[in-house]
């Protein structure tokens, strides 16, 4: 008897980040630097970068 595991029952949300100063949609980025992999969030409309989406607050 195979069921569907436990993953695969779970519903999948994406939440979209929103820039505070231009409105613009917040994505997160992977770049390579020094032997290193760094994400950042960089929103779309004006290119400000950030660490992570929560402090674009």
């Amino acid at each position: 008897m195979a069921g569907a595991s436990k993953n695969s029952r779970t519903t999948v949300a994406t939440q979209k980040f929103i820039c505070p100063d231009c409105g613009g949609e917040i994505n997160m980025k992977t770049l390579y630097e020094n032997g290193r992999l760094r994400n950042i969030a960089e929103c779309s409309k004006c290119k400000r970068t950030e660490r992570r989406p929560k402090d674009f607050k």
